[in-house]
């Protein structure tokens, strides 16, 4: 009886987790398609006594309230406790699109795809529905959140709100269920039962477990915080010119926390520069995309439709960028090693290319200005965006992390452009929308001056939906059967100033030539 009752106990949080997470709620079959999807083993039903999952919900009055929908079918809904109402007051604040309205603009830009023969191309016609994916900056959030150690399912959702400040919403990802977010992540999170439920743990958690006994990671006090770059809203909100307002706003707000890290804000004396430390190279970019070739795709930053960064929907490079990242943060969250790769004053210059800590994350960056003694302004090289911050915060890059070719690709919309000259706030707000985390299919026109011309598609509606031609057909642009240059490249384009051509120079051969560099770099880490 005992074992019954705990059993209950453990599933009624399983199946509140589940009906929260599902905004118009779950029939019966859904729950148990989802709940053998999630937990891999079907509804203890037999071991419960109970006879249906009907008669399963009936005995939980106080996690599902059961509903009946106007054709007759019977819905469950969660009944939130104290310690989820706020998840499912998010929840329930959550933005669906209509499927009708997709409809009707993905029949507009299909029947009106432009083509300089003023005829679809066969191979542009239909493309099919792809897999939804978590971006990047969402899926290391979730490694994050299990890297200190595993979790039960039915606390993902508080364990997300209460470390990253929002609700894990990842239908608004193109995700339908938790299953199918998991099983995005299977390379890296496993389910594991355990007697209090299911548990999420991260591949990597008992290898890293050893590693943190060896190499102790740095505490907050050590590294000045500032707002994530990647975070799922405020990363998109801050798609600003470069020289915009907010954003220095946001880093004069933080001046009252410097104060208390004033051993940060002045450079120690640094004795000599350590042999692995890049100081006169550059990254390479990804090599060219074949014209006409069909890629999926993320917009990661978006200025314009004529200025934007994307990033290839390749498993490989995806899990690359991942690994670099979580290495780094391996690195030079340690100490010692931090403070043997400070940068001092001589090598703070434009065009240097390092690394900056934000949010105990470290990214690969180039600097493009100094601001004063305190502030600089870098470049992302692997997402494309321009920001202001503390020369405190900069660290030389190792030379081992070099090799990976930066990942952003700047990009323009093919065959457009604005209608009144300069693209309108309106115009920019609906491509924000069109691209808002989501999977899209590039098809690839031709590069001008290093930028990346192409064709976006949404494929997750019943009809393929171009952008250029939903900016068409709202009024806000022209489509003109040929690329006009970006004239905001034109003025700045951080990519062509800083990361080098793939295959036009030598710094992939000069890495690989360097083995033993790269090893003794390894062998300092170890």
């Amino acid at each position: 009886a005992s074992r019954q009752a705990q059993l209950m106990e453990v599933l009624k949080k399983e199946v509140r987790a589940m009906l929260i997470a599902a905004k118009a709620g779950l029939t019966p079959e859904q729950l148990e398609e989802q709940y053998m999807a999630m937990v891999c083993t079907p509804l203890p039903l037999r071991n419960l006594g109970f006879q249906s999952t009907l008669e399963l919900v009936t005995q939980m009055p106080e996690v599902v309230r059961i509903c009946s929908s106007k054709n007759g079918t019977l819905i469950l809904k969660a009944i939130a406790d104290d310690s989820t109402k706020g998840i499912a007051k998010l929840v329930a604040n959550q933005k669906v699109k209509t499927r009708k309205a997709s409809k009707k603009t993905a029949t507009k830009a299909n029947a009106t795809f432009p083509t300089k023969n003023s005829k679809t191309p066969q191979s542009f016609q239909t493309l099919s529905a792809r897999t939804p994916v978590l971006p990047a900056a969402v899926k290391a959030e979730l490694q994050d959140l299990l890297s200190s150690s595993p979790l039960l399912l039915a606390d993902l959702d508080k364990a997300f709100l209460r470390r990253f400040g929002r609700a894990f919403q990842y239908r608004q990802y193109g995700f339908l269920s938790m299953f199918e977010v998991l099983r995005s992540m299977s390379d890296s999170v496993v389910i594991e039962q355990t007697k209090a439920g299911s548990l999420l743990v991260l591949r990597k958690y008992l290898a890293s477990q050893i590693e943190q006994k060896e190499v102790p990671q740095a505490s907050a006090a050590e590294m000045p915080p500032l707002e994530p770059i990647c975070e799922t809203e405020s990363f998109y909100q801050a798609a600003l010119p470069v020289d915009s307002e907010p954003v220095q706003a946001r880093t004069v707000d933080l001046g009252d926390h410097l104060k208390q890290h004033q051993g940060f804000e002045q450079f120690p004396p640094t004795p000599e520069i350590p042999p692995d430390a890049v100081q006169d190279r550059s990254l390479c970019g990804l090599p060219p995309l074949k014209r006409r070739c069909l890629v999926g795709v993320i917009v990661e930053f978006i200025v314009s439709p004529s200025q934007f960064y994307i990033h290839i929907c390749s498993t490989e490079a995806s899990y690359k960028l991942q690994d670099l990242m979580f290495e780094m943060r391996h690195v030079y969250s340690h100490k010692v090693a931090s403070d043997k790769y400070i940068m001092p004053e001589s090598a703070v210059r434009p065009g240097q290319l390092c690394c900056v800590m934000v949010s105990k994350w470290w990214y690969r960056v180039i600097i493009h200005r100094v601001i004063n003694d305190q502030e600089v302004e870098v470049f992302y090289a692997d997402y494309g965006h321009l920001q202001i911050v503390q020369k405190s915060w900069l660290r030389f890059l190792k030379w081992h992390y070099l090799k990976l070719p930066a990942q952003a690709i700047p990009c323009s919309l093919a065959w457009v452009k604005p209608v009144e000259g300069t693209w309108s706030s309106a115009a920019i707000l609906l491509f924000k929308h069109l691209c808002h985390f989501k999977e899209l299919v590039g098809i690839v026109d031709e590069y001008v001056d290093g930028v990346l011309y192409l064709f976006l598609c949404d494929t997750s509606t019943k009809e393929d939906v171009y952008f250029h031609s939903v900016l068409r057909d709202m009024g806000y642009a022209h489509v003109c059967g040929e690329n006009v240059p970006s004239q905001e490249f034109e003025e700045l384009n951080p990519s062509a100033l800083y990361v080098q051509p793939s295959g036009k120079q030598g710094n992939a051969e000069v890495v690989e030539s360097d083995l033993r560099l790269q090893q003794e770099s390894r062998d300092a880490d170890n």
